[in-house]
């Protein structure tokens, strides 16, 4: 009989050590070793089930697949960010912070699936608290097992038994196999119970929706092997504060990766939100200065959104920088670019910056929208409420062309802006595009001189 051995592994990168080591030589984290025990592969017995059988090597001819066999999920944003639906036998990791809304969306996602049976395997939550979540959510759950369960051999066994359309797994840091002797959460169990549910997928044909944790640092825990054996990597965003979520697809072995969903948590769930423009635009009684429109797109979905500056006088003997939703680095090289190229003495000047509806914009595209929304507050003259901006400012001050903007003049044409200011460097664009007015500037001193006289 082989004997067990017991190893040191970093708990954040997955690198093994014969003895404890302080600092982590490949992640360079300290404190993150931890003794497990280590089972050799001889002695190692398969999870899977008896009843399903082994594939054979099929001839790269005769494999028929068709893009039409995708599940719909009952969801559209998440078929869209999917690439049409699940493809069968693929693993979804879905990652996001806690509170975000992941149970929520796995939920609804059981609730959602129609004419196959779901198998909804939960390690946090027992079934009379997923059974209250899914009263709020209103769903019909004729079709959905429950079952609360962290042995991996168990789940497999049942899931054998059932034979559903799809499992979702909540989560995989809960879930331990008993071919290793270190406990649920380590990097050993995390990997292992991965491959056996990558496995069985693949065999069985069952697509497999699992869901993962994040640590402070905002990426997926356990070992980075995690991300790369499975199919497709969503992340889940959104503040606890707002109630806009965004799902995005970092990684998609069947679909694009530009894809993104926008989702509002409400009482009875998460609804997708059809035209996001409509959501991160206030409508103001009055003209309000600080205030300026951008035409971002984030992914391959174009949408507007309201920047508000406040520009005011330093109480204090430094002035303040502060920015949500926006990159305080590039906050600070805009307000350099204002003082050196246009003159403005903003160093001296509090300055806060705020992206609305709680979601952060890396667009560079909303530099020219940030710029005129900090002139509007510095001066304290409104903007044009019809005018929208998409273009990226220079180190120089002149503004630079930004990528697809005939989809951002078509977004803000469709929202009613009869005035969009784009770069001066953009080919082929003419001073009309259908119904809305083209304004074109090649530097910030004409910007200035356009928006302000």
């Amino acid at each position: 009989m082989a004997r067990t051995k017991t190893t040191f592994i970093c708990q954040n990168c997955g690198a093994e050590s014969p003895k404890w080591i302080g600092r982590c030589p490949s992640c360079r984290e300290w404190n993150t070793y931890h003794e497990e025990v280590v089972v050799p592969a001889s002695s190692r017995n398969s999870v899977m089930p008896s009843g399903i059988e082994k594939r054979k090597p099929e001839l790269l001819d005769n494999i028929v697949s068709d893009e039409k066999n995708r599940s719909k999920t009952g969801i559209t944003d998440l078929d869209r960010i999917l690439g049409g639906g699940m493809v069968a036998g693929s693993l979804i990791l879905l990652g996001g912070e806690p509170g975000v809304g992941k149970s929520t969306l796995a939920l609804q996602l059981a609730l959602s699936i129609k004419g196959k049976s779901v198998l909804y395997v939960s390690g946090e939550e027992s079934e009379e608290q997923i059974s209250l979540r899914a009263k709020r959510l209103k769903g019909s759950g004729s079709d959905c097992y429950i079952f609360g369960e962290t042995d991996l051999e168990n789940i497999l066994l049942h899931a054998e038994s059932l034979k559903p359309g799809l499992i979702i797994i909540d989560s995989i840091q809960t879930i331990r196999t008993g071919m290793l002797e270190s406990s649920a959460g380590s990097v050993s169990q995390v990997r292992e119970s991965a491959a056996q549910l990558l496995k069985y997928s693949k065999i069985s044909g069952i697509p497999v929706f699992i869901i993962g944790h994040i640590t402070k640092d905002g990426t997926l825990a356990g070992p980075k092997i995690l991300e790369h054996i499975v199919d497709v990597v969503l992340y889940f965003e959104g503040d606890s504060n707002y109630v806009y979520r965004i799902l995005r697809s970092v990684k998609n072995r069947f679909g694009s990766t530009s894809e993104l969903g926008i989702f509002e948590m409400m009482e009875s769930g998460l609804k997708g939100v059809a035209n996001p423009s409509e959501m991160f635009i206030n409508q103001h009684d009055e003209p309000l200065s600080g205030i300026a429109i951008a035409a971002t797109i984030d992914g391959l979905r174009p949408f507007l959104i309201e920047t508000q500056a406040l520009v005011s006088s330093a109480v204090y003997g430094t002035p303040q920088r502060s920015s949500t939703g926006f990159d305080i680095r590039r906050l600070n090289m805009l307000l350099a670019v204002l003082e050196k190229r246009a003159g403005f003495r903003l160093a001296v000047r509090d300055v806060f910056l705020n992206i609305t509806g709680g979601i952060k914009v890396d667009d560079p595209a909303i530099d020219l929208a940030v710029v005129s929304a900090i002139l509007s507050s510095n001066l304290d003259v409104p903007l044009d409420k019809d005018v929208c901006f998409a273009g990226e400012i220079g180190l120089s001050g002149e503004i630079r062309p930004v990528s697809r903007i005939d989809q951002r003049i078509r977004e803000a044409s469709k929202m009613g802006f009869r005035k969009i200011c784009i770069s001066g460097f953009h080919r082929n664009i003419g001073h009309r595009h259908g119904e809305i007015e083209i304004l074109t500037a090649g530097k910030v001193e004409a910007l200035i001189r356009l928006l302000f006289g």
